[in-house]
Order: structure tokens, then C-alpha cells, then sequence
């Protein structure tokens, strides 16, 4: 009597390797395509970094500086914020790029302080100044932040706007009024 013996089956069928190959190639499309949508999230995330970071921070130092101002004066340049030439009406078609901020002192005397959008060496930046009793003004006392593209002063019916203009070209205005 013939015996048949069933050898073990070593491989695999040409239908099988080709499923696997598909299912592979499909799980790397799917991850190629999560990893794409991942870098592209990122990218926005970063270009949106200003706006969810930075502006925040800006509009907190600026509008407590502001609120605790009881008068402001608006002009072009620092030297004439510092003497006092030239003030600027504000207006949003000529904005101003010098805010000069008097703030009461308890003895009934006034302080100055100067926020200033302006290049002194570093590169573009928002830089807050204390004006001294003898009116020389010296380096800044701190840059507010060094992010924004641009940064103007105007007035618009009788509030004090900021508009900052981001490094991708956002554009935030903050609106405030002293005392």
C-alpha cells in the first residue's frame, strides 16, 4: 500500500506575497500622507507663532504702560519726542513710530517714558525708554519685543491705537486710553 505524506508547504503563493505587498504599500501611503499633514501643521504653527505667543505678551507690558499714562504725545522721530518739536495728530494715514507717555509721580512731579520703534544696532525693535530729569537719553532700558515687522502709533476718534505688523504679514491693532 502506497502511503502519501503531505510535506509541509514552504513559501508562499504568489496571491498571498502580492495581498502583503499591497497592504504594505498602503499603510506606507497612509503614513506618508499623516507624515505630510504633520509638517504641514507644523509650518502653520510656526508662521501663527507670533500671533499665539508674542502678540500676547506685547499687549500685556504695552497696555499697562498705557492705562497707567495720564497723557501721551505722538511724533516721528525720538529727538523730536525728546524736545518736544513736532507732535503728530495721530492720524492713521501718517502714523507715528515714537509714543512719549507722561506718567504722575506721587510728589505731584511728571515722568517721561518713550516707547520707540527703531533700529539702535540690534535690528528693528519695539524699545521702552525712561527719559531722565536732564532730558539725554541714553540706551533703552528694554526691548518689548524684537518680532514685529512694523510698528506704528495712531489715534483714531480719541483712542490711542498700536498696530503691530507681524513677521508673516498679520496685522494686530491694540486700543487703549490712559487715565
Amino acid at each position: 500500500m502506497k502511503v502519501f505524506l503531505k510535506h509541509a508547504r514552504r513559501g508562499f503563493t504568489l496571491i498571498e506575497l502580492t495581498v502583503a505587498i499591497m497592504i504594505g504599500m498602503a499603510t506606507g501611503g497612509m503614513v506618508l500622507t499623516l507624515f505630510n499633514q504633520q509638517l504641514a501643521f507644523l509650518k502653520m504653527f510656526r508662521n501663527q507663532g507670533f500671533l499665539a505667543e508674542e502678540a500676547p505678551m506685547i499687549n500685556s507690558h504695552v497696555s499697562r504702560l498705557i492705562a497707567k499714562a495720564d497723557r501721551f504725545r505722538l511724533h516721528a522721530n525720538r529727538n523730536d519726542a525728546i524736545s518736544g518739536n513736532n507732535p503728530m495728530n495721530g492720524d492713521p494715514l501718517n502714523p507715528a513710530r515714537v509714543l512719549v507717555l507722561n506718567f504722575r509721580q506721587p510728589d505731584g512731579s511728571v515722568r517721561a517714558a518713550i516707547l520707540e520703534y527703531a533700529d539702535r544696532g540690534a535690528g528693528f525693535a519695539l524699545y521702552y525708554y525712561i527719559v531722565p530729569a536732564n532730558g539725554v537719553l541714553g540706551a533703552p532700558q528694554w526691548a518689548v519685543t524684537r518680532a514685529p515687522r512694523d510698528v506704528t502709533f495712531q489715534v483714531t476718534q480719541g483712542v490711542l491705537q498700536m498696530v503691530l505688523t507681524g513677521p508673516n504679514e498679520e496685522r494686530i491693532t491694540y486700543s487703549g486710553a490712559t487715565q
